[in-house]
């Protein structure tokens, strides 16, 4: 594991002081400030303040187009992604269409049949889909980049809308309208909604057309707010940015799982992830539900998430979400598996890694490799690709990067340098995947680790961990840990961190792997622990730790979870 270096973020004082002026916590005030938010309206997350979707460009017309559809009971096809936000985006448009009377159905393609996005093989499937050939596709969360799938949609007779969040390419399909805030020339103020919030952008925008039509009142309608829950999953679980308008995404929804209102397949979620809803968190959305509905489309079809998440049923929801539960299970014990064998590869000093890693079994699950990707470039702090068989001699890999390396621009330079070597790959700047000849990954990896080293000029990398510098004593206690937990946290905007010095007290293993410790700082004695650190500590100790709130036989008492602790800084 490489050692990371400890910073403080700094701290835009006269935004932090606007804020408490405007009457926020002092401590949040200073956490959010850190974090860019520098005017009170920017922590207004209650519906009036959601950007309108008016600035999204063709959500107009495909509210249109939509409607128009709706009025001639065509038949409307939803095309998913197989992850988590494809699988809420497809929830979310399945119900409120079905909501303003629709003719709806979905097809999600399988992630090791017809790969990603609306391909022509996933129109040949809908064209014989069982709902009958349908006369418009609506994507979701996929689509900007599917020239050919449009095009073979197009041949059928059948039209297309575009819902994405992807960055689109240099053509756009021909579709009859396309909705993404990263398209050219769209002046939507948030560049970073999930595929999620954009088809909920756009069922909004239907609504509001069904009303102009006086298909509504002027202010009636399906309550579109009541897909809040499903629209704050997708979010989390895409690890998109959470800038004012997605917190505000996530705070609604997980305002209406806290108060019991939510879609049963979100409540037997949580039950079967031994959640509590009352005190849902985004670490409860990104850690435990997200990972359940991903493990389908891992593993299996996502349709069984889709199914768990649209089902209005309580008894069906909690089967569909034990089922959800069984494949994350056996996604763990595969990964767990994987993750063994690529540490015994690299343990040979023939494969300590150079700038970069990259490994292959021919025993790996191509569902999995991106997870092993992940824990590898945790461990080694490298851009890191793994592969696995993927049929007829091909190679299918994932990879995980680190903020100094751009990973899509590695693989295009891997492929500018060597132009038979990688069949085709996509992805973005901190994951990506490609595809290989069997033959061709014993050239691969020293063409990527050529590319990283020509790009960077670095053949090493050192991890670094932001923090919110030392925590006042003041707030050292439950309330306040309470007061954090029930903030929207995640990508872009980092839960607090705190650091402090510390004298250890008392330490001991638990659990083999695990260090329990009592930290003591000044006056003020806390239980910590560090999960899968099994090394003593010295007795003084600067420690990074979030501060979390431990219940104990319904006793409440603070606890901080230590994320990296050392030898005081000379």
């Amino acid at each position: 594991m490489v050692s990371p270096r400890l910073t403080v973020r700094a701290t835009p004082w006269d935004s932090a002081q606007a804020l408490q002026s405007a009457g926020i916590h002092p401590l949040l005030a200073r956490l959010w400030a850190a974090r860019g938010v520098a005017h009170p309206d920017e922590t207004r997350l209650q519906w009036p303040s959601l950007i309108p979707p008016s600035g999204l460009t063709h959500v107009g017309h495909a509210a249109a187009v939509l409607a128009d559809a709706i009025a001639a009971h065509r038949r409307i096809l939803i095309v998913a992604d197989y992850d988590c936000d494809g699988a809420t985006a497809c929830a979310v448009g399945m119900r409120a269409l079905r909501s303003m009377g629709a003719v709806v159905d979905f097809l999600v393609p399988n992630r090791f049949e017809t790969g990603y996005g609306l391909s022509p093989a996933v129109i040949e499937l809908a064209v014989r889909h069982a709902s009958g050939k349908p006369d418009m596709i609506l994507t979701v969360d996929n689509g900007i980049a599917s020239v050919d799938g449009v095009a073979a949609a197009n041949a059928e007779g059948i039209d297309v809308v575009v819902t994405d969040h992807h960055l689109p390419g240099d053509v756009l399909p021909d579709a009859l309208a396309i909705v993404n805030p990263n398209q050219r020339g769209c002046g939507f103020p948030s560049k970073h909604l999930a595929g999620v919030g954009v088809i909920f952008y756009t069922m909004l925008a239907l609504r509001a057309e069904l009303r102009r039509r006086g298909v509504y009142p002027a202010d009636g309608g399906p309550r579109l707010d009541a897909l809040a829950d499903l629209v704050a999953l997708g979010t989390v679980a895409d690890v998109v940015k959470l800038d004012a308008n997605n917190r505000l995404l996530v705070t609604q929804g997980l305002n209406r799982m806290r108060a019991g209102r939510m879609q049963p397949g979100i409540r037997a979620l949580f039950a079967v992830a031994s959640r509590e809803p009352r005190t849902a968190n985004s670490f409860d959305l990104g850690f435990a539900l997200g990972p359940r509905v991903n493990a389908a489309g891992r593993l299996a079809d996502m349709s069984i998430g889709i199914h768990c998440l649209i089902t209005d049923d309580d008894a069906e929801a909690l089967a569909l979400a034990r089922q959800l539960d069984d494949m994350n299970r056996e996604r763990r014990s595969i990964e767990t598996t994987m993750r063994e064998q690529a540490l015994a590869t690299m343990a040979d000093a023939a494969a300590a890694p150079g700038a970069t890693v990259c490994v292959f079994d021919d025993t790996w699950h191509q569902g999995v490799v991106g997870l092993v990707a992940s824990r590898l470039k945790e461990k080694y702090w490298r851009p890191t690709l793994a592969f696995a068989p993927a049929g007829d001699g091909e190679l299918r890999g994932s990879g995980r990067s680190i903020p100094d390396v751009h990973l899509r621009d590695a693989l295009d330079l891997v492929s500018k340098r060597h132009p038979d070597l990688i069949k085709k790959f996509g992805g973005h700047a901190m994951a990506a995947g490609l595809t290989l000849d069997g033959a061709d990954f014993a050239r691969f990896g020293p063409a990527f680790d050529a590319a990283v080293r020509e790009l960077t000029g670095r053949d090493t990398f050192e991890p670094l961990i932001e923090t919110d510098g030392s925590l006042e004593s003041g707030y050292a206690n439950a309330e306040t840990a309470a007061l954090l937990q029930a903030q929207v946290w995640g990508a872009g905007f980092m839960a607090p961190l705190f650091m402090d010095r510390f004298v250890v007290r008392q330490q001991r293993l638990v659990g083999a792997k695990h260090m329990k410790l009592s930290l003591e700082r000044g006056t003020q004695r806390f239980d910590a622990i560090w999960f899968g650190h099994d090394q003593s500590l010295p007795e003084e100790v600067d420690v990074a730790y979030r501060l979390e709130q431990n219940v104990w036989n319904g006793v409440v008492s603070v606890q901080l979870v230590v994320e990296h602790a050392g030898p005081p800084a000379p």
